[in-house]
């Protein structure tokens, strides 16, 4: 593993770090929309975002390079410029349609969705059917040139403000469950759409149920081959359990408790202080920062054209730990606040943002697939151990 750029890729970097001093370090108008629209427009128009899209779906089509890829992610974070924008949308509907989609479909969501003028909500989750995906009832029957679609999905994340859905419908009843299942797209305000907010732990709304009741969409929104929707939604989940697993948020939120810690008191002295604490934290760091040069070792081998084998596999759930170990040492921190209800929307302050970190490092565990199905994939296909109740 070498970390040392070389000269073209120090080239790069120095690019990169010209551009955001002149079109956002020095911008007054970070907070207003149509500025940041126009800057992920020119970061776009260099190359710097959207790189796997192509031009003509308002991409900047650049070739494959993880580490050009990596310095762009350090750079922009470094100055806390956005990035592409944020949702289900870019991050897995979009690479899903241009592995999987028609021409007609990536040339009717695919810039629309990169300009967050389509929000997308993800259709998977059922009453009854939580990780084991395959056992979705909710179905689709081909009614002439129309879906006819019917069902019931849960904890759809920001379902209330998504302007369409990419869903996993039954359309082959008879088939075996992995074979009848198809991934298909739909309108959110089409008619029969009933979207209801869930009441979380926190007091906030992220999550939602959706009723589906005899709702259409066109045939042509059946994404890749009917009964293959298995197949297209493990590639969705691989974009999502990437994103889930990248280091970007677990260092900055490290950096955070570190201040909790350096600002709270425990027995009238700072936390960072206690003994317990101050070994706490370096149990942290020690995780996070193998975390780190695991993602450096993975970086390495694909830019050599390897394969990470089971280290990719472990990505999501190390992030997930790293949560759930944050949520138990800041709780540990900020002492009986932990117990008060937070406070909603915009007006959280102070170390109110970490009782909702600790409500919130909950769902971690299940976004992107629960964790224990997680270390089944990672024993079965990465280990090759034998399958959960089978013999020996």
């Amino acid at each position: 593993m070498d970390l040392r750029y070389t000269n073209e890729q120090s080239a790069f970097q120095q690019r990169v770090r010209s551009f955001l001093a002149e079109q956002w370090a020095s911008a007054e108008n970070k907070r207003d929309s149509a500025f940041i629209t126009r800057f992920r427009q020119l970061a776009t128009d260099e190359g710097y975002l959207y790189r796997g899209v192509p031009r003509r779906y308002g991409g900047s089509e650049q070739a494959p390079d993880v580490i050009r890829a990596q310095i762009i992610r350090e750079e922009f974070a470094a100055v806390r410029a956005p990035m592409e924008v944020p949702g289900n949308g870019v991050a897995l509907v979009v690479p899903t349609l241009i592995e999987w989609g028609t021409d007609e479909q990536k040339d009717m969501f695919i810039k629309k969705t990169l300009t967050g003028e389509y929000r997308w909500a993800q259709g998977y989750s059922e009453p009854g059917s939580g990780s084991d995906l395959a056992s979705v009832t909710s179905r689709a029957e081909l009614v002439g040139d129309e879906w006819v679609i019917n069902g019931h999905k849960i904890w759809t994340t920001l379902a209330q403000y998504a302007t369409h859905m990419f869903a996993l419908l039954r359309t082959e009843p008879d088939a075996p469950k992995h074979k009848g299942i198809s991934y298909i797209l739909l309108d959110m305000k089409a008619p029969g759409v009933t979207v209801r907010p869930i009441t979380q732990i926190n007091g906030d709304t992220e999550f939602c149920e959706v009723f589906l009741d005899d709702v259409r969409t066109p045939a042509s929104m059946l994404v890749g081959p009917r009964g293959d929707g298995w197949n297209v939604s493990r590639s969705t989940l691989k974009h999502e359990r990437n994103h889930i697993g990248s280091s970007t948020r677990t260092m900055p939120m490290f950096r955070s408790l570190v201040k909790l810690a350096q600002r709270r008191q425990i027995n009238g002295r700072p936390a960072i202080e206690d003994p317990r604490i101050r070994s706490a934290l370096i149990e942290i760091e020690g995780y996070l920062q193998s975390q780190l040069w695991a993602g450096y070792y993975q970086q390495t081998l694909a830019a050599n054209n390897e394969s990470p084998g089971v280290l990719g596999l472990v990505n999501k759930l190390t992030t997930t730990n790293f949560f759930h170990r944050v949520a138990q040492l800041s709780a540990e921190i900020i002492g009986d606040d932990a117990l008060l209800a937070p406070k909603q929307g915009r007006d959280r302050g102070g170390d109110e943002r970490w009782v909702n970190q600790m409500l919130g490092s909950l769902g971690q565990a299940i976004s992107g697939g629960t964790s224990n199905i997680q270390r089944n994939i990672i024993s079965e296909r990465g280990l090759g151990l034998p399958r959960s109740g089978s013999e020996n």
